[in-house]
């Protein structure tokens, strides 16, 4: 059975979609984000608001999971951002985050008031297994260290853990 995260909405507005993340947005939600960007974007929808006027803090998975997205559409052949994923609102600490991690470049952020949305829906939540979990991880971790060299430092431990702890379950060890 489907179970909502309880940070995680979306509204479909005309030409764009905006993305209501409030809390703490981590590792376990980062997947139902990743999956709904991918949904919606095979759908044809190209411009993406994330609102994060109530997000309080992000883990290095989602960080890096947004990253993807923001990499995804602003890869384009001279390398800039396009404005498809606008991040709204972000506090102080995350636009610290953004930056030493290297990847505010990827989006717009803006500051401003919200689109007047009011048909948010809670994104519903598949029950995934622990390795698809540890693989986005793994992954989340790689492209953060590949986006800027300094953070190699920071994630080579988390990246290693993660890549072991996928082999072993790979190889059908607990």
């Amino acid at each position: 059975m489907s179970k909502a995260p309880d940070n995680l909405l979306v509204a479909v507005v005309d030409s764009f979609v905006c993305i209501k993340i409030s809390g703490r947005a981590t590792f376990t939600s980062s997947l139902d984000f990743k999956k709904l960007i991918q949904e919606l974007s095979n759908r044809g929808y190209l411009r993406f608001v994330v609102d994060l006027s109530e997000c309080v803090i992000m883990d290095s998975t989602f960080l890096g999971v947004l990253a993807g997205v923001g990499l995804k559409f602003c890869d384009r052949a001279d390398g800039t951002a396009g404005g498809e994923v606008e991040l709204l609102n972000p506090n102080s600490r995350l636009q610290d985050l953004l930056e030493n991690l290297g990847v505010s470049h990827l989006f717009q952020i803006v500051q401003r008031t919200a689109p007047l949305v009011d048909r948010f829906e809670a994104v519903p939540s598949a029950d995934v297994p622990r390795q698809e979990h540890t693989r986005n991880c793994l992954e989340a971790h790689e492209l953060l260290m590949r986006l800027k060299p300094e953070n190699v430092g920071r994630f080579k431990d988390v990246a290693q853990f993660l890549n072991e702890d996928l082999k072993a379950m790979q190889n059908g060890k607990p």
